[in-house]
């Protein structure tokens, strides 16, 4: 199997970086649609148009709200012809909305996300759903972005609970990509991981440890610094690259099978997937000091460690098992790990995490 690694175009980051988004842009094409999320419309609209204007001739429509076929085709028919660009501005559905338009009508795409809450905006990926908003399809596309450009003065400002989800999400990418690695598993790239991908993936970690209660000390203050900075490329370009280009494994399965439980539907997808972390080191034998290690990270940062903080009140056994099963379907990233998963090994581990996690919350 070939090694691959895949990456966006150009990834720009910084406090004002919005200012140049018509520099960066006008490099793509000089006919862009301009794709909002409704609420970035409401705050950031005027200056959106204004840093576009004399470097491109935009036409600026606002998101509709879901990531469904339908939105996509009405968007399509939107651009017309005479559109040579899209760029999406927002959340991730938004984001992965323009990705998609994008690769309908075969032209560049930037995306600007005003959150740093996944690792999504970097990636060769649209999640699609159904207009009442349940998951449909992957569509996996041919190439990651052309841009992706992050202000990261926008993202200060967002409430401190997005970059803690972030961190979430992107705790998980170095301990997904070294399972990967042992199970030579075929990556979201389509090849094997790459020397690059794991290290870049371990910096991604190691990044998080270092500065991520600095970063949101920054965050709750809405100011940019050096450890905001960090955090950010952490959660959106280490995260993004690392698990693209190495793989995912059990933590990302258990976040699908969690979602089988209806209460944990308010805990955002990198909460879960913080929680499901500490279960994949569980279900790996880690050593306790590696699993205190993610633990204390996670409850400095306000990042969930118990069944509790994520809504499921009653832990009952066979409840656990549905998400047990749920995260061992055919076809789930569990299977990358290095050794044979079953869904009772992963009941256990899903009960033994919430234990330490009591244990240490208490």
């Amino acid at each position: 199997m070939d090694r691959v690694l895949i990456a966006p175009g150009r990834y720009v980051q910084g406090p004002g970086a919005l200012e140049r988004l018509g520099e960066y842009v006008a490099d793509l094409g000089g006919k862009p649609l301009v794709i909002v999320d409704r609420t970035v419309m409401d705050f950031l609209g005027e200056q959106i148009t204004a840093v576009l204007a004399g470097h491109v001739t935009s036409l600026i429509e606002s998101f509709g709200g879901e990531c469904s076929r339908t939105e996509i085709a009405r968007l399509q028919q939107k651009a017309g012809d005479s559109v040579d660009t899209i760029v999406g501005i927002g959340g991730g559905k938004t984001i992965d909305t323009a990705k998609a338009v994008a690769y309908y009508l075969k032209v560049p795409v930037a995306v600007v996300p005003t959150i740093a809450a996944t690792d999504a905006p970097t990636s060769a990926l649209s999640v699609i759903y159904t207009e009442e908003g349940i998951f449909e399809e992957y569509l996996f596309l041919p190439r990651n972005p052309d841009l992706v450009l992050l202000d990261t003065a926008v993202i200060a400002a967002a409430p401190p609970r997005f970059l803690a989800s972030g961190m979430g999400d992107a705790l998980a990418t170095y301990f997904e990509a070294e399972a990967c690695a042992q199970s030579s598993a075929q990556s979201m790239a389509g090849g094997s991981t790459t020397l690059a991908a794991r290290n870049l993936a371990r910096l991604c970690y190691d990044t998080l440890l270092e500065y991520g209660e600095q970063a949101m000390w920054a965050t709750e203050h809405k100011v940019v610094t050096p450890a905001l900075e960090y955090v950010v490329e952490a959660n959106t370009l280490l995260s993004g690259l690392g698990f693209e280009s190495s793989g995912l494994a059990a933590a990302h399965a258990i976040h699908n099978g969690l979602t089988a439980l209806e209460e944990t539907h308010s805990a955002y997808h990198g909460e879960k997937v913080a929680f499901a972390t500490i279960v994949q080191l569980v279900l790996e034998g880690r050593s306790t000091h590696e699993i205190e290690e993610v633990i204390e990270f996670c409850m400095a940062v306000g990042l969930p460690v118990t069944l509790g903080q994520l809504g499921v009140s009653q832990i009952d056994p066979h409840r656990i098992m549905q998400v047990a099963e749920a995260a061992t379907q055919e076809g789930e990233t569990i299977h990358n790990m290095p050794f044979k998963v079953t869904a009772t090994m992963v009941r256990d581990a899903i009960l033994a995490a919430d234990a330490m996690g009591q244990a240490y919350w208490g």
